[in-house]
């Protein structure tokens, strides 16, 4: 059984960083595609940042140059970045990973949050 484990997450102050983390295990391959979204109260899931096996990226717009997302893909882990953190990053991120079979494997989530 393929699963997504996030760890990271946490509280930080406005304009600080995290790094979050996501391994997976019950696979025996790369995933075609690692990707963080977010979920905040009221609000849809939104793709946060993905990254290919072969190493390409796409940011949402508003995250684009305070985050990084890269993954080793060896092992299926994928890290995201976060710097320069605002309000407006507090959500639920979770890890996704899509498999060549179209299949989309999800993280339980982890928490981050942005206050003073």
């Amino acid at each position: 059984q393929v699963q997504l484990v996030e760890s990271g997450g946490g509280l930080v102050q406005p304009g600080g960083s995290l790094r979050l983390s996501c391994a997976a295990s019950g696979i025996a391959f790369s995933f075609r595609v690692m990707g963080w979204y977010r979920q905040a109260p009221g609000k849809q899931r939104e793709l946060v940042a993905g990254i290919t096996n072969t190493g390409d990226t796409n940011y949402l717009n508003s995250v684009k140059g305070r985050f990084s997302i890269s993954r080793d893909g060896t092992n299926n882990v994928v890290y995201l970045q976060m710097n320069s953190l605002n309000s407006e990053d507090t959500a639920v991120y979770y890890c996704e990973g899509a498999d060549y079979s179209g299949n989309s494997h999800w993280g339980q989530g982890t928490q981050v949050t942005v206050s003073s």
